[in-house]
């Protein structure tokens, strides 16, 4: 059973939020193109943290946690 402490939470600064959303990034000068990263957001960071990644042109994708956590990832 997960206790509290094992909340998946926000990415957001300040915010406890549970995640809902995963933000998949790579930072094309440092990562290869393969590479995801992640960032996770609630309902209400999922836009901002979105336009952060999107306007340096890190974004890959944005899915459900649910999603996410139901993919096969190699």
């Amino acid at each position: 059973m997960n206790s509290p402490d094992d909340a998946v939470i926000c990415s957001a600064k300040g915010c406890r939020a549970p995640a809902v959303w995963v933000l998949a990034w790579n930072n094309p000068k440092l990562h290869t193109p393969d590479r995801r990263k992640t960032w996770l957001a609630c309902d209400e960071h999922r836009e901002h943290l979105s336009n952060f990644l999107g306007l340096r042109g890190f974004l890959k994708d944005v899915v459900t946690l649910a999603e996410w956590e139901a993919s096969p990832r190699t």
